[in-house]
Order: structure tokens, then C-alpha cells, then sequence
């Protein structure tokens, strides 16, 4: 994806230099476009092959959403995030089955999760301390309102991103 990006952002230097980017600064750019392009595009396609394209797009949307506001950790590589990423879109709307009779313990058990943790943005990221408890309050509206709603697929995306902004403090040796 590197690559793909590194070319693009030349191509783009190359065709404006005066009014673009440096090519580093577009090739970051592109790379998370692409990286989220490739997650969305093939975790819809399997989700239309295994009939399942509806509730695919409500795990990527879901998931996506509460990632923006509530933030999480990252992978440490994009192949890594790509994998895990299409692997949890893909087969998470199969497995809401499991849940349908514990759907108030998965809401709740994100609630508890997201008011103890979020937001954890991640490092890079600058976003003001003052804005953290509205960043707080909308994860948390956005969990609750998933009693209201009750699906069982947007309770495991809700769930498996508030997995992501679980922060414990780094033990010392």
C-alpha cells in the first residue's frame, strides 16, 4: 500500500508542485484512505457473497463511527489492521445469532467500558481536552441507543470497539 500511495502522491506532486503537499505528507493521506478503502471494499463483497451485505455495512458503519468518537488502540502494522479489520466485519454479522438472548449484558458491558475508558484517542491525534467529554457523552448515546434499537450486530461492533479503548496502566518490573 505503500508503494500504491508513494506513486500516487508523486503523480500529484508532480502534476500541481506549487500548490500540494509534500509527497510524505499526501502518501500518510492516501495510505489511510486506501488501507480503509481495501477494509470496506472487501469486507462487502464477502458480506454480499455470504448474503450478509446489510448487516456487514451496519458492523462497518457501527464500528467506524464509535471508533471516530471514542477513539482505541491501533495495530502496529496496516496489514495487521487490514486482516483483523475485514476478518471482525466479515463474520461478526454470522455470529450475532450467539448473542440475541444477551444483547442487554453486551450493551451494558460497552456502556461500563466506554464510560471507564473512552475517549483514548489515539497519539498522533490532537484533539483538545476540553472536547473529551462531549467525545465521552456521544460514544455513550451512541452504545445506549442501541437498547432502544436492539440489534444484535451493532451490540458486537459496539462491543468489539469498546474492546479497543481499554487503557490499563503499564506495569513495572
Amino acid at each position: 500500500m505503500n508503494i500504491l500511495s508513494n506513486k500516487i502522491a508523486s503523480i500529484i506532486k508532480q502534476t500541481n508542485p506549487q500548490e500540494t503537499s509534500s509527497i510524505e505528507i499526501m502518501q500518510y493521506s492516501l495510505n489511510i484512505i486506501l488501507n480503509s478503502l481495501v477494509i470496506i471494499i472487501s469486507s462487502l463483497l464477502i458480506g454480499w457473497f455470504t448474503g450478509s451485505v446489510g448487516e456487514t455495512a451496519t458492523v462497518l458503519f457501527g464500528f467506524a463511527f464509535l471508533r471516530f468518537m471514542s477513539g482505541g488502540k491501533h495495530l502496529k502494522t496496516a496489514t495487521a489492521c487490514n486482516a483483523i479489520s475485514i476478518t471482525l466485519c466479515s463474520s461478526l454479522p454470522h455470529l450475532s445469532f450467539l448473542i440475541e438472548n444477551q444483547l442487554w449484558i453486551i450493551n451494558l458491558s460497552s456502556f461500563i467500558i466506554m464510560l471507564i475508558f473512552a475517549p483514548n484517542p489515539d497519539a498522533n491525534v490532537r484533539i483538545p481536552l476540553r472536547i473529551y467529554p462531549f467525545l465521552k457523552v456521544i460514544s455513550l448515546m451512541m452504545v445506549t441507543s442501541n437498547f432502544f434499537i436492539c440489534s444484535s450486530v451493532l451490540g458486537l461492533a459496539f462491543f468489539a470497539q469498546s474492546l479497543t479503548v481499554i487503557s490499563l496502566p503499564k506495569r513495572r518490573v
